[in-house]
């Protein structure tokens, strides 16, 4: 069981990573995918990713309640890939999308990080780097910034590995 959190900007090859890693394995695959889909921009990315996946791999979505599917997928000698945390994040904060009436980003989170460790998969968790740019404009787009810093710091602290990827090469931090 490892748990490997992978980093890295957008379109940078994080996904394509994380689901080679897990090929690699050669055990069954439980594909967690944490995106709503509000547009038919957006709707052609995920169709991308998933025209990538092999077709007998699992597939799980799950834009809420993060830490509890996980444990409901948890299996010795499987792989569990949640793609992304960056999208969880934003479905759960954001105040004009889809969530549970009651959500609550902070109890999300602890439950993220407190499932982790009890997990005998192996897991690969992708997560954007959104920190590297300037503070945006805005209270809420400064939220997400911050949240987003403190679950990945939260998340490599519990990792076993932790990648950075950028021009689809993986750069080892931890």
């Amino acid at each position: 069981m490892t748990r490997h959190l992978i980093l890295g900007g957008a379109r940078s090859g994080k996904s394509a990573y994380a689901e080679r890693l897990a090929s690699a394995l050669e055990c069954p695959v439980t594909y967690i995918a944490t995106a709503q889909v509000y547009d038919d921009e957006f709707a052609k990315r995920v169709e991308h990713h998933k025209t990538r996946r092999p077709p007998y791999w699992g597939l799980v979505e799950a834009p809420f309640n993060l830490g509890q599917t996980l444990l409901e997928n948890d299996a010795p000698d499987t792989c569990l890939i949640v793609d992304c945390l960056t999208l969880w994040l934003a479905q759960c904060i954001c105040p004009d999308c889809d969530k549970p009436e009651r959500l609550d980003w902070q109890a999300e989170k602890q439950a993220l990080l407190a499932a982790l460790p009890q997990l005998q998969a192996h897991v690969f968790l992708v997560s954007n780097e959104v920190g590297m740019g300037i503070v945006p404009l805005g209270e809420i787009n400064r939220q997400f910034q911050d949240e987003q810093g403190r679950l990945n710091q939260h998340v490599a602290a519990v990792a076993d590995h932790v990648s950075f990827i950028a021009a689809g090469l993986p750069l080892k931090l931890k």
